[in-house]
């Protein structure tokens, strides 16, 4: 034998022809540039909602105003309920607002305390009930389909030791 060892001959590689090759990378670029573009209009568009909910949840305090005030209305003079009337109008409005952008109040009472929902600013000893329920709201929540605008102020049961 001799110091050459003869090697079994290896299959030839098959190559695209270079008008193929060329012709993948063009498709495969122009997939990648779609998939961007989506994305990039899917990004778009949640800065968007993400700035309309943020600017709606610094009008939330004023709407609460006008609840509280719209209360009270009912105890006044003629002139005031003609003025308040004008008054549930515009609250309505604002209420439609909400909707239109998909943002929704939400009811604490009696609901199970959820720190991503409620915000507890009292929390009561009692020897009733069961532990971590909402006893009182004192500013309503409200929620989009994906985040908490506004968490709910709550009072919290705890049970006694």
């Amino acid at each position: 034998m001799t110091t050459e060892e003869t090697k079994p001959e290896e299959a030839p590689k098959q190559e695209l022809p270079q008008e193929e090759n060329w012709k993948e990378k063009y498709l495969l670029a122009l997939a990648e540039m779609e998939n961007m573009r989506k994305r990039m209009q899917k990004e778009r568009y949640e800065m968007s909602k993400f700035g309309i909910e943020n600017t709606i949840g610094e009008f939330l305090p004023a709407m609460d105003n006008f609840e509280n005030a719209l209360r009270f209305a009912g105890n006044a003079s003629n002139e005031v309920k003609n003025w308040a009337t004008g008054f549930e109008m515009i609250l309505s409005q604002f209420k439609e607002v909400l909707n239109n952008n998909g943002i929704q109040p939400f009811s604490s009472v009696g609901t199970h305390f959820d720190p991503a929902l409620h915000e507890a600013v009292e929390i009561v000893e009692t020897t009733e009930g069961p532990d971590g329920v909402i006893l009182q709201e004192f500013t309503k929540g409200y929620k989009s389909s994906t985040r908490t605008i506004r968490p709910a102020r709550v009072k919290v049961a705890k049970l006694k030791n």
